[in-house]
């Protein structure tokens, strides 16, 4: 950072300086004020060169800010349409198992007789009343069992057809999770990322601050420095305008010198011009005098 304008540096200037000082001390003094104006006009300058660049910086940072917000935004709405995916995917499976829960208690595949016991079960009933003589209400009872078998079996051969379903329902609920968890993986990896770029942002603004606040002394120093080289210029101004003036009075003062000279000239050559009209003899300087009063 640049040091402050060292005020032993700068040129006073003051009322008593205009009116008292001398024409040569006045342009002293004015070539003084000039050149420590242009001095401070360069550092000025300098400073705003400072400034600007400081400035170019903070632009860069925030404009790199920008970008990781941009990006980090872009992350973060496709975390939330694998969010979304995900959802959708983990309710659908959990519905899927639901079903596959229900499916299983629907079917109690472990309660009953087997396909083959029932089967050769029928099979003894029929063989009996086809070489037994029964009576009507034995026969009667015996085909009631026959249909009773029959209908067990039909029912369990049905459960187990079911079976087949279960397992494939099984399976596709598993297959649905797994998409739901390649969907939950894609979901941390970009939140990650979304984070990497949100923590880049913070710190490309924190720099850009920090950097700002470099700018921002830059331009008081520059300020600083305009301030005081416009003082200078002002009073180099009054100086210069204090010279006219003084320049005037000179001429003034020639000019009444003149003027007087004239004056005098004129009146001794009228006394001259008297004396030669009264026949006295005028010398070489006599008649010049006359000559250049136009008395000749």
């Amino acid at each position: 950072m640049a040091e402050s304008i060292s005020e032993s540096d700068n040129v006073e200037l003051t009322e008593d300086d205009l009116e008292n000082k001398s024409k040569g001390q006045l342009i002293k003094k004015a070539g003084q004020l000039r050149d420590r104006r242009n001095e401070l006009n360069q550092m000025a300058s300098e400073r705003a060169s400072k400034r600007d660049e400081f400035n170019a910086k903070t632009r860069e940072k925030v404009d790199e800010a920008q970008e990781h917000r941009e990006k980090r935004d872009e992350l973060n709405e496709q975390v939330q349409e694998h969010k979304e995916k995900r959802n959708e995917l983990n309710a659908k499976a959990n519905e899927l198992f639901d079903q596959v829960d229900e499916l299983k208690d629907d079917l109690e595949l472990n309660e009953g007789k087997s396909v083959d016991k029932l089967e050769e079960e029928i099979e003894d009933l029929e063989f009996k009343q086809q070489t037994e003589v029964l009576s009507t209400e034995d026969e009667r009872e015996l085909i009631e069992k026959i249909e009773e078998k029959r209908e067990k079996l039909s029912d369990r051969k049905e459960k187990l057809d079911q079976g087949g379903e279960l397992e494939e329902l099984k399976e596709e609920a598993q297959e649905v999770r797994a998409e739901a968890s390649k969907h939950h993986q894609k979901v941390t990896e970009l939140a990650d990322k979304a984070q990497e770029h949100h923590n880049k942002m913070i710190e490309a603004y924190r720099e850009a601050d920090d950097i700002r606040d470099e700018a921002d002394e830059w331009h008081d120093k520059f300020v600083e420095a305009q301030e005081a080289a416009d003082r200078h210029h002002e009073d180099f101004v009054r100086v210069q305008k204090r010279l006219r003036e003084l320049d005037k009075e000179e001429e003034e003062e020639r000019e009444e010198g003149r003027a007087e000279e004239r004056e005098a000239a004129k009146e001794e050559a009228e006394e001259i011009y008297q004396q030669f009209k009264e026949g006295e003899t005028l010398d070489t300087e006599d008649l010049m005098k006359l000559q250049k009063a136009g008395k000749l």
